[in-house]
């Protein structure tokens, strides 16, 4: 099954984008936006200066990703060519995620420290021709290494990509908005991957399901590369941050030291920590499921009427995903304006353990499918949580190192989950202990989560309830200036992103 992280980041809509105003970052500074409806806020958001352009941006890489992501997945999971049991599927999953989980923090410090408009520019040319590369070596019917660095290289581009645009997302859009807006970007994304998805399950089904006929489907994600650079192009250089740059020595200091940087900035900030935990809980949990749900699909279920086994019923999870995040972004916002991001969170990790265990266990193609749709709403529920948390409580000079950190838990917990998993998997994917063992850690997860907003509790100042400053030599994580920096009292109630004491 497939889900982005949203970091974005899941994994991205937008019209009649508006040109960005020249001048300094922060005398560009959004302004809040009025209290109205939520047709009205969506309505102004994609009129703010910049904010569609990143949309679009947004999109365009996801698309792109869905495209490529699914070319390689039916090449290597449903060709009638090759046999697929759980350590092969590990291992392509491993492929496409666990590399960039290792550099990207070093990656993230690049972030805060160039032109991020630039670095989209760049990027998405890069990508376009590694992903044309790729298809290059699986149209010669080259496999192995050769096949697997391709990918490596191609995703971890992309990745890159959605880790700069979350972090200047509070350069266009004020800080009681973020919940809102991330809603609409990450949200959009995902659904832009998984219709991208089924543009290359469709392709596959035209054009043939061999080796070398994914290399003309894998070719047609670089369509989405094509239209980032087309819209980077437009957006004016310096004006999604960061505020301040420093020179290339320094930068190169700051890749050595990224993780360890983006770490302590996110340790600063308990209610970023504590939604790491909650996201690594469910990327934990959805990796074994999807493991489970790819096995069963190719080696036990048949066709039930209109529900399809086989690569056809991965297309209908991927839409049946697809709709559970289309709902999350109507819900979220409206949940964390009534019970705060912490709330939200606390609710998603029970409500997926319940649909787990009622769901999942009976392992038949209709209740495969609604619990897909639960899960795509609960994991994008709680990455909106989560990257809300950071571009609120990170300060700019740190947030693409922790938006890169985010990216490294969101896969590495992923592809951990899946790894082990595929040790103990049977070939036909039965196994309900997995599905009881992936409900324990959504379980867990709540555990941590709370654990760790309570040690912010303890530590935050009298009278306060943000975290204290770090030291001198600890990263800054206060606001930016780019962001608005209305108080949490002053905000509409109900409003999305609108906070209490107990959100972080």
């Amino acid at each position: 099954m497939t889900e982005r992280r949203t970091g974005g980041r899941t994994g991205r809509v937008a019209w009649a984008p508006v040109p960005v105003a020249p001048g300094s970052t922060a005398a560009a500074a959004p302004t809040a936006l009025p209290a109205r409806g939520p047709v009205a806020r969506l309505r102004e958001l994609l009129t703010r200066p910049g904010f569609g352009k990143l949309l679009t941006v947004r999109l365009a890489a996801q698309w792109g990703d869905g495209v490529f992501q699914a070319a390689l997945g039916g090449l290597v999971l449903f060709s009638p060519e090759r046999e697929a049991d759980p350590v092969m599927v590990a291992v392509g999953l491993a492929t496409v995620l666990l590399p960039y989980s290792i550099v990207g923090p070093f990656a993230g410090a690049l972030l805060d420290r160039w032109d991020r408009r630039r670095v989209m520019l760049v990027a998405g040319a890069l990508r376009g021709v590694l992903t044309l590369a790729t298809a290059a070596v699986v149209l010669a019917g080259v496999t192995g290494p050769l096949l697997y660095l391709g990918a490596l290289a191609t995703i971890g581009v992309s990745r890159f990509i959605q880790a700069g645009l979350s972090a200047a997302l509070p350069h266009v859009v004020a800080e009681e908005h973020l919940v809102g807006a991330n809603s609409l970007v990450t949200t959009s994304g995902a659904v832009a991957a998984a219709i991208g998805a089924g543009c290359a399950i469709g392709l596959r089904g035209v054009i043939g399901p061999y080796d070398v006929d994914a290399a003309w489907t894998t070719s047609a994600a670089a369509i989405g590369s094509l239209l980032i650079v087309v819209v980077a192009a437009r957006i004016t250089p310096g004006s999604l941050g960061p505020d301040e740059r420093r020179e290339a020595a320094q930068a190169l200091r700051a890749v050595a030291s990224g993780l360890v940087d983006g770490f302590r900035a996110a340790r600063a900030a308990p209610g970023v920590l504590g939604a790491f935990g909650a996201v690594a809980a469910h990327r934990l949990a959805f990796g074994i499921t999807t493991l489970v749900m790819l096995l069963l699909m190719r080696n036990s279920l048949t066709d039930v009427g209109p529900f399809k086994a086989g690569i056809a019923g991965l297309g209908e999870v991927v839409a049946t995903v697809a709709a559970g995040l289309g709902v999350a972004a109507v819900v979220t916002p409206w949940l964390t304006g009534r019970v705060g991001r912490s709330g939200t969170v606390r609710i998603m990790l029970v409500l997926a353990a319940v649909a787990l265990l009622g769901l999942g266990l009976p392992m038949t193609l209709p209740t495969i499918l609604a619990g897909s749709f639960v899960l795509g709403l609960v994991g994008q529920a709680i990455k909106l949580c989560s990257d809300a948390a950071v571009q609120s409580e990170v300060g700019d000079a740190a947030r693409g190192r922790v938006f890169s950190l985010s990216d490294t838990t969101f896969n590495v917990t992923y592809v951990v989950a899946v790894a082990g998993a595929a040790l103990v998997a049977p070939t036909s994917g039965r196994s309900p202990l997995l599905l009881v063992l992936a409900a324990g850690i959504y379980l867990l997860g709540l555990v941590i989560y709370e654990a760790a907003l309570r040690v912010g509790d303890r530590h935050a100042p009298q009278g306060g309830t943000q975290p204290g400053a770090p030291s001198a030599t600890a990263v800054s994580t206060a606001p930016s200036p780019s962001v608005s920096t209305s108080s949490t009292s002053q905000r509409a109630d109900g409003e999305p992103g609108a906070s209490g004491p107990a959100d972080r």
